[in-house]
């Protein structure tokens, strides 16, 4: 876990209301010193200045600031000058701890937790102010390390992304760990069935359930007290064995609570792999891969229909053993009907989009590339092949198909160099383009003829994504409603 180096001043709530939230606090604390001093009871004080005990004592609690003339009555009545009312500085320690503990009450963090703030008075003593204090710092620190910057996430995830590509796609230890959950259920053979499935669940101590109130932030739900786990009855049942060994995957590899974003993807990406590791088994794959090579024939399709899974999952299960146990080195993409790159890997040189930092997720894919051209495509029935000359980097020969998810189109392509595409079934295709991104006149700027006619008169609106300002989802769990799942747990509790 990342350590600050440097901690707020006592009570110094990141995000707290303000400056003027602080002043008004140490004013009323000074004021309330002040006539404390003098043996001046609260009413005694407000009739001094002709104003009622209760906004005095508002201005007391930090609550309310007085204007410039009621600010000189009192100095007049306490017998000090506005400046000394006016001193930034608490007027004890007493009551630095008080004005602390009254400002980290007041921030976003301690409102964020749903707790009742504690009245400060005489008889709250120094140390229940230090606890108090000293926990919401830690959890204010928390909260910052937690709520990752955009940049922060896509640093982790050019990381993250660079180990994959070094590493070849490819994770022993989680081809072991799935092999030993086959083992356990006597796994043989072909599909692994949802027999199968149920089976590695109930090795780990769970049982399936499925409900129609699911949270709708998530996809599954871990019951770990009462070994269960929660699924949508709206899954289709071929569909649920990813879901259920994405599940069981936190168990199986040991995750713990994320420590930051970092573990949060690493996390995701294991959890991915060891369901593809346990529906498509390696051995199986491998035998089925080799073959298909020595035919020149390799084909995602006959992957997927060998292990009845989904044309993404074969494809990205082709990525872990394309380089380890085929010698061929690859790229997938998984790209949405607008353009956006959702995922990527590569270990063949060819250049995808991205940022400054690296990073590939988000960026826009050249039109000219397989995973666009596919959606121009009328046969969805038959995958589309394509080479295409890069200005950069050579010709890359890419499969690529459209697949449908709530969110819309997206289409998933694998691709190789040209030199290794006399391995793969379609390399006799006669569709080719060019790409000379990130070159804008490649595919994103208009002609001349069009630009000299509208580039004055056009004025669009941009449909601005919901998430391109806000910041990224925070939690343990990025993105899921903590309320909503532990209320989830505890209705289905009571119920079973």
């Amino acid at each position: 876990m990342t350590l600050l180096t440097s901690a707020p001043a006592p009570g110094g709530d990141a995000d707290h209301d303000g400056d003027d939230a602080g002043d008004a606090l140490t004013l009323g604390r000074r004021v309330r010193e002040q006539r404390a001093l003098r043996g001046m009871t609260l009413e005694q004080l407000a009739a001094a200045v002709d104003r009622a005990p209760s906004q005095l004592s508002a201005i007391e609690n930090g609550k309310r600031e007085p204007r410039l003339p009621l600010l000189r009555a009192l100095a007049a009545a306490l017998g000090v000058t506005v400046d000394e009312l006016l001193l930034d500085e608490a007027p004890s320690e007493r009551a630095a701890l008080e004005i602390a503990v009254e400002r980290a009450q007041r921030g976003t963090v301690f409102g964020s937790l749903g707790i009742q703030p504690i009245r400060v008075s005489k008889a709250t003593s120094d140390d229940t102010l230090k606890a108090i204090l000293g926990l919401h710092q830690e959890v204010e620190r928390l909260h910052r390390e937690r709520a990752a910057t955009p940049e922060e996430a896509r640093r982790a995830n050019t990381e993250l992304r660079a180990e994959m590509r070094v590493a070849g796609n490819y994770y022993p230890d989680l081809e072991r760990a799935a092999q030993q959950l086959l083992d356990s259920v006597g796994y043989t053979g072909g599909p692994v069935s949802q027999r199968h499935t149920a089976g590695v669940a109930e090795k780990l101590g769970f049982s399936l359930h499925y409900v129609s109130d699911m949270p709708h932030s998530t996809r599954s739900v871990i019951d770990r007290r009462n070994g269960r786990i929660y699924l949508s009855s709206n899954l289709p049942s071929r569909d649920a064995r990813a879901p259920i060994l994405r599940a069981l995957a936190s168990l199986v590899c040991g995750h713990e609570e994320p420590r930051n974003y970092a573990d949060f993807l690493r996390q995701r990406v294991e959890a991915n792999y060891l369901a593809g590791a346990v529906l498509l088994p390696e051995a199986a794959a491998v035998d089925l891969l080799v073959e298909s090579k020595k035919q020149r024939q390799i084909s995602m399709e006959d992957l997927r229909d060998a292990f009845g899974v989904s044309y993404e999952m074969a494809a990205h299960r082709f990525t872990n053993l394309a380089t380890e146990r085929l010698g061929l080195q690859v790229h997938f993409m998984k790209a949405h009907e607008s353009g956006t790159l959702i995922k990527a890997y590569e270990n063949d040189g060819v250049r995808f989009p991205s940022d400054a930092l690296g990073n590939f997720e988000g960026a826009m894919v050249c039109r000219n590339w397989t995973a666009r051209t596919v959606f121009g495509q009328s046969d969805r029935f038959n995958p589309w092949y394509q080479y295409t000359d890069m200005s950069a980097g050579g010709t890359y020969w890419c499969t690529s198909r459209v697949e449908k998810a709530k969110e819309g189109l997206y289409s998933v392509s694998v691709g190789v160099r040209f030199d290794d595409v006399k391995w793969f079934r379609g390399r006799e295709t006669p569709h080719r383009s060019r790409s000379f991104c990130p070159d804008d006149r490649c595919c994103r700027q208009a002609s001349s003829e069009l630009t000299t006619k509208w580039a004055a008169a056009a004025w669009p609106e941009a449909a601005t994504p919901t998430s391109l300002l806000a910041a990224l989802p925070t939690g343990t769990f990025p993105g899921v409603d903590a309320n909503e799942v532990y209320a989830f747990l505890e209705q289905n509790e009571r119920r079973a």
